[in-house]
């Protein structure tokens, strides 16, 4: 077994090898340089190498790496504090990724009904097209089968609806139903934005029925929209929300954000994580702050957003045979492709750009947020280089 590949087989890798990476640039083992618009699935928050973000990260590998939750860490301390002020949450929960983040939520959530007598409020009611991670909990709470087919019994307790049906949300609620799961944009789903008066209706069949509105804002989170979390473009605010890739820029970090009230049952004892919170996340997620949260920061994010996305919705006109829709929100975009996705995923690579395929035929743009109106012309360029050649095939065909 000696000549057996090492890695589980559970990736479709492309053929490339990255050797470093220069802001929204990856520079590959053979020197092509790569205009990275996938940031490792929105992570890459800052880009590659931001200097700000390794300075951080080298000091506090020169003093602690890891402690353990046995100890206080002022790191979390201090990153807590700063994603408490600036959002709805009194209460933080710090995890080394997405996964757990939503693992927290759903447990805070099942935990506040216990807490306050009902244990058997614990369904979650969740939405087609979903992706909440692939922990046994999670991917139940997702429900699509190809996550979870063959991998036993769905775990019990989440109820999957239409997304945008608020009577079949109303007629599903119980006295099982403990909260409501959803993410503000859908990002696995194929780049879908909750509309703004669903997000409100949900909220008040929350206050209505006591249940604890969740949401998932691993992707979609830090920024990504042009407001520092999704959900603030519908002026609703959750009781529960799940956070990771873009906190922690590149380095493992997520977390779970909650009320005061929602994370009354998350007594001592009742939670835990080994690694969550270490001091070198919080180093770098403290970083990443010091920059997400300058002046000036996220409107910057919007310009450029303004710029991507009417240069996308140009290129829409000009290649009606491959480009269907433009959707997303900020520099969260994604291009809903009449040919495969796939297609349309080797012909910008071979242009030299990289980015994310989705569910509903969807290639997924998810540039740094640290990219210039420049470099979004750039990219536009290689797409447009791109549907050039696949519209030649087409109509060749």
């Amino acid at each position: 077994m000696a000549d057996a590949a090492p890695l589980y087989e559970t990736y479709m890798r492309a053929p490339l090898r990255f050797t470093r990476g220069e802001g929204v640039w990856l520079i590959a083992e053979d020197g092509e340089r790569y205009l990275d618009f996938a940031a490792g699935v929105a992570v890459n928050s800052l880009g590659h190498a931001h200097p700000h973000l390794v300075a951080a990260l080298k000091d506090q590998a020169d003093k602690v790496w890891h402690l353990s939750n046995l100890y206080e860490i002022p790191g979390q301390e201090s990153l807590g504090r700063r994603l408490t002020d600036a959002t709805f949450a009194d209460k933080v929960f710090f995890t080394n990724s997405g996964a757990e983040a939503l693992e927290c939520a759903i447990k805070t959530a099942r935990r506040y009904h216990f807490a306050k007598g009902h244990p058997g409020k614990y369904h979650i009611i969740t939405f087609e097209g979903a992706f909440h991670g692939r922990t046994i909990a999670t991917i139940a709470a997702g429900g699509q089968e190809k996550y979870i087919e063959g991998f036993g019994p769905k775990a019990p307790g989440f109820l999957k609806l239409p997304f945008g049906d608020i009577a079949a949300v109303k007629d599903a609620i119980t006295e099982e139903t403990a909260g409501i799961l959803i993410e503000p944009v859908q990002g696995e789903g194929g780049i879908r934005p909750v509309p703004k008066e669903f997000m409100q209706e949900l909220r008040q069949l929350c206050d209505e029925y006591g249940l604890l509105l969740i949401l998932d804002e691993v992707q979609s989170g830090v920024g990504r929209t042009g407001r520092l979390f999704a959900h603030e473009w519908s002026g609703v605010t959750p009781d529960i929300m799940a956070v990771a890739k873009g906190i922690g820029g590149g380095f493992p970090l997520g977390a779970c954000l909650a009320t005061s009230e929602a994370a009354s049952g998350m007594v001592a004892g009742t939670h835990g994580s080994t690694y969550g919170g270490n001091p070198l996340a919080m180093a770098v997620g403290n970083a990443v702050l010091d920059v997400v949260l300058e002046d000036g920061f996220l409107q910057h994010v919007r310009d450029v957003a303004l710029v991507f996305r009417q240069g996308l919705a140009a290129l829409k006109d000009r290649f009606p045979d491959i480009i269907e829709d433009v959707r997303g929100e900020g520099l969260m975009l994604g291009i809903k492709a009449k040919i495969p996705v796939a297609e349309l995923l080797a012909a910008v690579r071979a242009e030299k750009l990289l980015g994310v395929p989705a569910g509903d035929n969807v290639l997924r743009l998810l540039p740094p947020l640290t990219v210039t109106a420049e470099e979004a012309r750039e990219g536009l360029a290689r797409i447009e280089r791109a549907a050039e050649k696949l519209t030649a095939a087409v109509k060749a065909a």
